[in-house]
């Protein structure tokens, strides 16, 4: 039986009706009921003190999915404090517990801002030295080193992966934004821009989480992951235009110029997201689990439209 932590979330969500459609049992833990899953542990929070053994009876592998993502109006130093409480110690904990239940394989969901923002020079590997540059990156790398500490400990078998940006039908946040954005018809200035970025869509992140859980090669490892297939901002603009049937309406400002703009109005980290590139290599999970992803930007662009077309966003 495989427990899935977040599994009410947007990647989690995905992940658990592909495990039943694979015949793979699982169950799934969130901090309250979801109507669309009925049977969810209900676990109170994801902290030091957080007792999941309850939850890991009868439990082979984790996924961990569940993060503290975003924290608003708060100093960085609270909010580092804050994202270490939950991202760190709330991770060793259940990795303890999980090690005390007799779990033997552990996957974590960690994130490519391990690595760092953004990629002027080559692609970020897995060999990278980390240079996480918020908290929330600050406190996966941390994550990340201290579920290696416990491996060399107990022997849990811990696999990590690194996504970047995950799309797909269900998606918030910039994505969702940008959906917004060409439904609307609304003309933005990005036809200038000149960069490349990697991005992941769900289900290919799903199948490699799945890869993880089965493949004992993926124990001790670190992945990076994504579509394999490079994309600029404009041209992802364009192709969601595309998969909406609304094509996108761009015209051309000087990144130099929108990046200054972005920065004083106080948004110098979004001007980042739209105009940096930001590569992974994905060669490693590749080589040494056979895997690539099974479905194409295409086929995830057009899934997530017919999602965004099902209802209001």
């Amino acid at each position: 039986m495989i427990l899935v932590t977040g599994a009410s979330g947007f990647v989690g969500h995905h992940l658990m009706r592909e495990l039943r459609a694979r015949g793979i049992a699982a169950c799934g833990t969130a901090r309250r009921a979801d109507p669309n899953q009925p049977g969810l542990r209900i676990v109170d929070g994801l902290g030091a003190d957080t007792d999941w053994m309850p939850s890991l009876v009868g439990i082979s592998a984790v996924v961990h999915l569940a993060a503290r993502v975003h924290v608003l109006d708060e100093t960085a130093a609270d909010a580092l404090a804050i994202f270490r409480a939950t991202n760190v110690a709330g991770t060793v904990k259940l990795a303890r517990d999980a090690v005390h239940a007799g779990v033997r394989r552990f996957v974590f969901l960690s994130s490519v801002k391990a690595n760092g923002e953004a990629t002027p020079g080559a692609p970020f590997t897995e060999r990278d030295v980390p240079r996480p540059e918020d908290p929330y990156g600050i406190s996966k790398v941390e994550a990340e080193q201290a579920l290696r500490a416990l491996e060399r400990e107990t022997g849990l078998e811990v696999a990590i992966l690194r996504p970047p940006l995950v799309y797909g039908p269900e998606v918030r946040a910039n994505f969702l934004r940008m959906m917004r954005w060409i439904d609307r018809g609304i003309p933005l200035p990005l036809a200038a821009v000149r960069n490349a970025r990697s991005l992941v869509y769900v289900g290919n992140l799903v199948d490699a989480i799945i890869r993880c859980l089965e493949l004992p090669a993926a124990a001790g490892k670190t992945f990076l992951v994504d579509d394999r297939e490079l994309v600029s901002t404009p041209a992802l603009l364009r192709e969601i235009g595309t998969a909406l049937a609304r094509p996108a309406k761009l015209f051309p400002v000087s990144p130099r110029l929108l990046r200054a703009a972005a920065v004083m109005i106080g948004r110098r980290e979004d001007a980042r997201r739209i105009l940096d590139d930001l590569v992974v290599d994905s060669s490693s999970i590749r080589a040494i689990l056979g895997w690539s992803p099974p479905f194409t930007r295409k086929d995830g662009l057009m899934a997530t439209a017919a999602w965004f077309r099902s209802g209001p966003r």
